[in-house]
């Protein structure tokens, strides 16, 4: 079984309330329909349910008409969400005139839908910048008790006749969000990343914080953030199987491992990579996805308090179905189910 097989079933059983804001984009659409289909989410749109039926016919589209949908202009549908807006942010200055214009953006609104208990996760951006997309869901979400940032991890899916990982998986992080993590901003990747490998990838994780150096072999401050970040990930949670700092190939080689950290648990072992920069991580997947041929299932958009993954403007229709499987199964991790 695939990993999107796997983790189709997996939302199949526990159908999790997605939202798509973006409702009368064709690709969107299709891509629900499919969604509808397979029965692996039950989809609601933002927007004016005649204009969506509409675009769904123009687009031959037969199963749309099954979702739920929520009118952005409909105050009736909509009062409760700007009240609730207001109350997240009447601090900064919204007033509830400000609050009942912001619940007319799709963005907002399907993030206040979640935030209220009426939906579980959200898929846009393939209209959207990733920007807008991420305001929106840092000013309704927030992020996880105890994590402050938002980060980026990428599945790497290697070619059968590449023997790293586990089950020819890795994961990679942060690829697309923090440029130059501190200390602890590292710590709450390492631990923010080891739940998507668990949630996503499915394996129990097994992680290694990256440097040019393992175990002291090279002194530099940039080293030493490894270190502390090492040592902080190991109070937010213990139980984690974490390592460092150590280098790629003593992460995911045995016989380097071995060599270079015998007493590790992790060296040689590592199934989720996390790099000390934005610049390595991002480097180092389109690396693997050219040179080995692998494919990079991302990236998926963890730290915050409920499951909101962005699409590239370019995504395809099979971008967008991949992209709400997984955020389904975030919302199915998040639950503990």
């Amino acid at each position: 079984m695939t990993l999107f097989e796997r983790l189709t079933k997996k939302a199949q059983e526990h159908p999790q309330r997605l939202v798509l804001p973006e409702s009368t984009e064709p690709r969107t659409l299709m891509a629900a329909e499919q969604i509808i289909e397979k029965k692996a989410a039950n989809v609601i749109f933002v927007g004016k349910k005649e204009e969506i039926l509409k675009e769904a016919a123009n687009l031959g589209l037969s199963r749309i008409g099954e979702a739920e949908f929520i009118d952005c202009d409909d105050p009736k549908s909509t009062d409760k969400y700007a009240e609730l807006f207001y109350e997240l942010r009447k601090s900064k200055g919204v007033t509830l005139q400000d609050a009942k214009y912001t619940v007319k953006n799709p963005l907002y609104l399907g993030c206040l839908l979640i935030k209220n208990g009426d939906a579980d996760a959200m898929v846009a951006g393939a209209l959207s910048p990733t920007s807008s997309v991420l305001r929106a869901a840092f000013q309704v979400l927030k992020t996880k008790p105890g994590i402050s940032v938002v980060s980026g991890a990428f599945i790497m899916l290697l070619p059968e006749n590449v023997n790293f990982g586990e089950n020819h998986m890795l994961v990679f992080a942060d690829c697309a969000v923090i440029p130059d993590p501190s200390a602890e901003e590292l710590a709450q990747i390492a631990i923010a990343t080891a739940k998507t490998t668990k949630d996503i990838a499915g394996l129990d994780p097994v992680v290694a914080m990256l440097s040019f150096s393992t175990k002291g072999s090279a002194s530099h401050p940039k080293v030493d953030k490894v270190k502390e970040a090492l040592e902080i990930a190991h109070k937010l949670d213990p139980s984690l199987k974490l390592d460092g700092e150590l280098q790629s190939d003593a992460a995911i080689v045995p016989s380097v491992g071995k060599l270079k950290a015998p007493d590790s648990e992790v060296a040689g072992k590592a199934n989720t990579l996390i790099f000390p920069s934005l610049e390595t991580g991002n480097i180092a997947y389109k690396l693997v996805q050219r040179l080995a041929g692998a494919g990079a299932v991302g990236p998926i958009l963890q730290g915050l308090a409920a499951p909101v993954n962005d699409l590239s403007r370019g995504a395809t229709v099979e971008d967008i179905v991949n992209t709400i499987i997984v955020t389904c199964n975030q919302a199915i991790g998040d639950k503990g189910l």
